[in-house]
């Protein structure tokens, strides 16, 4: 009975301080920040806000937050629940924001779900950047996950597994494969493990109910951090978790750091019993050098705790395998869907020193402008993140085009709306690969040009795009060398639908079907 009066007070208590706090205009006596001009945006509701607002866009929120951004400008505020949101949409308010406010709009809006089990207190996902905390995991996954030195080193180990994921389409050629994009993610998932711990997680005999597990919970906590939440929307009713979406994330957690945690026992049973640092591991094959022995090294100098080594194992795969796999299925819809496009990548292909060779490495897919230039126009029309991880603005003083943006904000950056900004990009609807060939040198990956941020800027810029910017090509140069990829029967380039669904990730609204025929020389 405690516990539903306590709720009913709160339920009471919410449409007051939503009127309080957000109806009523601030008095005479407020302080500067709340004098300053806020953004427009669209009139909130009591309570809810504008959450009905965001009911348009086919389901879609970038869409929606789209739509409302060309009513009320690049520089939107919306009120999500009690939750103040500012969302930035343009390139030039883009600019503004990480070039004056970096520092400033670092730290993260943290979803209720992600403090289950003390996960964001650990992760670098979460991490204000001001942390040391932050600081000291985000360098150790730049130097031993992500720098040129430890990407070289498993260089191999990609190539491999490129070739396999090669060899899958190759045992089904001439034939209909129903989930190109599944396929495509099964093997991403398995080079990003492997390049990086030694481990498969789809198909392997040993500890395969483990690895097809781990893949599993990793989907299900990322789908679920999602989800919409009470506990985000009124943080003050976040104690009472009242939909269970905590608890339930913090069982799986717990099931994810068991798996990992076992992984790493693997390799330090296996490292206690041999001689050797190329011994065998556990999961069958070779691990000399990889990202784990690279952090277990550490956790025995003393440098990582052992939390730390499973947090950013998991930040690290998780983070590291959607934005490889949807943007090859992205940038292979496209080219179905251009003939034209398609033409003139596999020329390139053919007309280069690929022409001769069974198979393709990293080196081969840098040396093709046409196919990085297809690469990246698909991550800007179709960016796997439409929507950023929210950031938050930890100080006061932040302005944005004219516009205050007060300090405790969430802070929404809107990549889609950013990567279509008709006065940075000519016809930004369309695909058009011929655009980045004039801008080769300049329109890079790093988010300097702030038109083209497919990873994010600044201090929170994803530290997985390292890995990202090799495999890409590396894969959709291999499945275009290997194949004559075609649609099924029946299905036009103009018929193929290429509309979008945003969840966790922005991937084609109806999965791409094809048909790989094995090239004739």
């Amino acid at each position: 009975m405690e516990r539903e009066h306590w709720l009913l007070c709160a339920l009471i208590a919410v449409p007051l301080l939503y009127y309080l706090t957000t109806i009523l205009p601030p008095r005479s006596g407020s302080s500067s920040s709340t004098r300053r001009r806020l953004p427009p945006g669209p009139r909130p509701l009591p309570l809810v806000g504008n959450l009905l607002d965001l009911s348009g866009g086919n389901g879609n929120l970038h869409h929606a937050l789209a739509r409302l951004a060309r009513v009320h400008g690049p520089v939107m505020r919306l009120k999500l629940g009690l939750t103040t949101a500012v969302v930035i949409s343009s390139r030039d308010a883009a600019r503004e924001a990480f070039t004056r406010h970096d520092r400033a709009l670092s730290a993260r809006a943290v979803p209720d779900m992600a403090r289950a089990a003390g996960f964001s207190a650990r992760s670098m996902i979460w991490l204000p950047a001001s942390d040391p905390r932050w600081k000291t995991l985000r360098g150790v996954a730049a130097a031993h996950a992500f720098s040129p030195r430890s990407l070289a080193a498993a260089r191999a180990v990609r190539e491999r597994k490129a070739r396999e994921l090669v060899g899958y389409f190759r045992r089904r050629a001439g034939q209909e494969v129903g989930d190109v994009g599944e396929a495509v993610y099964g093997g991403v998932l398995n080079l990003v493990s492997s390049a990086l711990f030694s481990v498969d997680v789809v198909d392997v005999d040993l500890g395969a109910e483990s690895a097809r597990g781990l893949r599993q919970l990793v989907e299900e906590i990322v789908d679920g951090i999602a989800k919409p939440n009470v506990s985000d929307l009124v943080p003050f009713l976040a104690p009472l978790d009242l939909q269970g979406w905590r608890r339930w994330t913090a069982r799986r957690f717990r099931d994810v750091f068991r798996i990992l945690d076992g992984i790493v026992d693997r390799r330090l049973s296996a490292a206690d019993e041999a001689s050797s640092p190329a011994a065998a591991s556990s999961e069958g094959g070779t691990h000399d050098g990889d990202s784990l022995d690279a952090l277990l090294e550490l956790l025995s100098a003393g440098k990582l705790t052992r939390d730390n080594v499973t947090t950013i194992m998991f930040d690290v795969f998780a983070a590291g395998t959607d934005t490889i796999a949807i943007t090859v299925e992205w940038a292979m819809a496209e080219l179905l869907r251009n003939p034209s496009a398609m033409a003139k990548v596999r020329a390139e292909i053919q007309g280069s020193v690929l022409g001769g060779k069974e198979s393709v490495e990293e080196h081969d897919a840098v040396s093709l402008p046409y196919l990085q230039a297809v690469v990246k126009e698909a991550m800007r029309l179709h960016p796997v993140a439409p929507i950023f991880l929210p950031h938050q603005a930890a100080e006061d003083g932040v302005e944005i085009g004219g516009y205050a943006v007060p300090k405790g904000c969430t802070v929404i950056f809107l990549a889609w709306s950013i990567m279509r900004d008709p006065a940075a990009w000519e016809r930004p609807d369309e695909f058009i690969p011929e655009r980045f060939l004039d801008r080769e040198e300049e329109m890079g990956f790093r988010g300097k040009e702030l038109e083209f941020i497919p990873f994010g800027a600044g201090r929170r810029q994803c530290p997985g795009l390292p890995m990202a910017e090799r495999v890409v090509p590396l894969i959709l140069a291999s499945l275009l060398h290997a194949f004559e990829w075609r649609l099924p029967n029946g299905v036009s380039a103009e018929q193929l639908d290429v509309s979008e669904k945003f969840t966790t990730a922005n991937v084609l609204a109806v999965p791409l079907r094809a048909v790989p025929v094995v090239r004739t020389c």
